[in-house]
């Protein structure tokens, strides 16, 4: 017998395939794809059928400005509005939600609702 010792970033791409394989973004309504690493997190819209990346966002310039003690997910809130409002200007109201086969809690549900609120339909 076989034990396989799968850490959780393996359980992760395993989830993130099984969505992928469902999720695809058109030039009408794209794909809102979430990465997360150990210091900050990321978010872009991508056109599946042409390969591209129409908006990106990320936390990388706001944690430089904020203390450290402001948390995780007031950075994750942050990127929300940002990745809502730069869609809305270019013009997609509706858009396909990847949370990259992370479990919706914590940094993802929090970007996910402050797009909800900054009127981004999922």
């Amino acid at each position: 017998m076989i034990v396989k010792n799968n850490s959780k970033n393996d359980l992760r791409k395993r989830r993130h395939k099984r969505i992928r394989g469902k999720a695809r973004g058109t030039a009408k309504k794209p794909r809102l794809n979430i990465f997360r690493s150990l210091r900050y997190i990321y978010a872009q819209l991508i056109n599946d059928e042409e390969n591209k990346v129409i908006v990106e966002a990320d936390n990388r310039k706001i944690l430089k400005k904020k203390s450290p003690a402001a948390g995780k997910t007031t950075p994750a809130e942050e990127v929300g509005k940002m990745i809502a409002e730069k869609a809305i200007k270019k013009g997609f109201q509706e858009v396909v939600f990847d949370r990259g086969g992370y479990k919706y809690h914590g940094q993802i549900k929090t970007l996910a609702e402050a797009a909800r609120k900054a009127e981004l339909k999922f």
